[in-house]
């Protein structure tokens, strides 16, 4: 009888750790609508793909697949990178990207582990632009106006959220992207910045019981802001997860009643 459990537990154990396996390295591209009264209706609709977090992972053709002709830009939304991934891998990430389209890009914590001048070089020889503390603004054929906004990492205080804003155009419909999701708290009503788009948490990676520091990626209406939290693509110190997938984001905005999906 003790021996029976010890093998089913043994068995047991095994099949748990190939499911964390499989959950850390899913080629999962989750869709989300979001209508807002104010979006620019001249845009139509706006398809954003964003990807964070991708650490050690390479990009799977699967995606890119998936994916290829249904977006207007990419984001990543830092951690693209850590300490020990090869250059020739990162680059081969980016060059996947820009298949997709117009790359752009945020520092997370974790890029700052390299030597983040020669990445910094890289991302402008690959032609990905970079939102330290900046931001682009897109003009329709009618005038109307969406900007793009990007902070640097929060958690080293590199962050100045009040530079991207003088950079974006005041009157635009407003998407931040920041690594570090807690950029919400320095939002102010008058930014008018109507989407945050973030990682950093991995969604908690690995739920215990149900239980993890980290609450799993999210859309979350906040009273200044709506907020989405991705459970992020690559996974770090070791690659398991559980109760929080590994997942992109096919993100369309349109004009309508306010939602999200």
């Amino acid at each position: 009888m003790i021996w029976g459990t010890i093998v089913l537990l043994f068995v047991g154990g095994i099949l748990l750790l190939l499911f964390m396996v499989r959950e850390a390295f899913l080629n999962k591209v989750v869709e989300h609508e979001l209508t807002f009264p104010d979006f620019p209706a001249s845009f139509g609709k706006v398809s954003i793909f964003f990807i964070s977090d991708i650490h050690r992972r390479v990009i799977s053709d699967v995606i890119i697949q998936n994916v290829k002709g249904k977006v207007d830009f990419v984001i990543i939304g830092g951690d693209l990178t850590e300490k020990g991934v090869p250059f020739p891998q990162v680059k081969e990430n980016l060059l996947k990207l820009k298949q997709i389209g117009p790359v752009y890009f945020v520092w997370g914590n974790n890029d700052y582990e390299v030597d983040f001048r020669k990445l910094d070089a890289t991302l402008l020889d690959i032609g990905v632009k970079v939102l330290d503390n900046t931001a682009v603004t897109f003009e329709s054929n009618r005038g109307e106006k969406l900007s793009l906004l990007g902070v640097d990492d929060c958690s080293q205080e590199r962050d100045r959220l009040d530079f991207a804003l003088m950079d974006a155009e005041e009157s635009s419909f407003k998407i931040l992207a920041s690594h570090i999701p807690t950029i919400t708290e320095k939002i102010r009503p008058e930014h008018n910045i109507r989407l945050v788009l973030s990682g950093h948490t991995h969604g908690g990676q690995i739920h215990i019981l149900g239980y993890s520091p980290f609450e799993k990626g999210k859309i979350k209406k906040l009273e200044k802001t709506i907020l989405l939290i991705s459970n992020g693509y690559g996974t770090t110190t070791l690659p398991l997860r559980l109760g929080a997938p590994a997942e992109t984001h096919l993100i369309t905005l349109k004009r309508g009643t306010e939602r999200r999906g």
